[in-house]
């Protein structure tokens, strides 16, 4: 999706973007080999966009996430996607209270192949190096819960592509929260854990510390569900996403 991408070039909205792929410029190269400007283009214009897509070729081939970071709105970052699949962290945390002044007592990462949890008292400081090897972030809600925690206990050390599923999914229709939303687009977390709540994590917690090891077994478990169901759901609003831009092609091939 990426290289189908021109939202990205300066003054070039969503309608242009698709009148730039019904006029041949399907991706950057389709463009950069047209003989001149399209209809709706100054020279001064489609040089700046040939300028643009030239660095943007350059900073994907050298995995550049910080480049399209900054020139892609953050509404959009679902469009690298495909581009940086091999360097997507699925995130979530969970916290000893629900109130913004609460700690953060568990961070799970999954990378497509794994899931590590981060525990406070244990392992909980690695969460900072680790994390700075990934180009993509994927959450529900981390935009207002997780990363706002997570800045305040580790400062500002994301510098990530960001995907925020609540917002990308309500875009398309399907409203609610993460589970809801599973449970609709058919998602199954097993039984134990089913019906486990935000509150009922809050509660396992203070369990834990208490001296309950199974407490504790039981919030990583139901964190673990959180992170691994993200990558099925970001694969869902991928796709959708994409036919809801209006693209020609689905991408993949990218």
């Amino acid at each position: 999706m990426l290289t189908h991408t021109f939202v990205h070039v300066p003054k070039v909205g969503y309608v242009t973007e698709q009148r730039l792929w019904g006029a041949g410029a399907e991706t950057w190269m389709d463009a950069l080999a047209l003989p001149g400007p399209p209809g709706g283009f100054s020279a001064g214009r489609w040089e700046l966009l040939c300028d643009t897509l030239q660095s943007s070729l350059l900073s994907l081939q050298s995995g550049d996430h910080r480049y399209f970071c900054g020139c892609l709105h953050p509404r959009d970052h679902w469009r690298a996607y495909p581009e940086f699949r091999s360097r997507v962290a699925y995130l979530d945390i969970e916290t000893d209270g629900l109130d913004s002044r609460n700690q953060v007592t568990v961070v799970g990462v999954y990378d497509g192949r794994r899931t590590r949890s981060y525990v406070a008292g244990e392992n909980l400081d690695q969460f900072a190096e680790d994390i700075a090897r990934f180009a993509v972030l994927v959450t529900f809600n981390g935009a207002t819960f997780d990363l706002p925690f997570l800045r305040r206990r580790f400062g500002n050390i994301f510098d990530q592509l960001h995907v925020d599923l609540r917002f990308g999914l309500a875009r398309l229709g399907l409203h609610g929260g993460l589970k809801i939303i599973e449970r609709r687009l058919g998602l199954q977390r097993g039984d134990e854990i089913a019906d486990i709540s935000g509150e009922d994590a809050v509660r396992l917690w203070h369990e834990y510390r208490r001296g309950s090891g199974e407490a504790l077994q039981l919030l990583l478990q139901y964190n673990r569900a959180d992170v691994e169901n993200l990558e099925p759901l970001m694969e869902i609003a991928y796709r959708r996403l994409w036919e809801h831009a209006g693209g020609k092609v689905m991408g993949d091939e990218d």
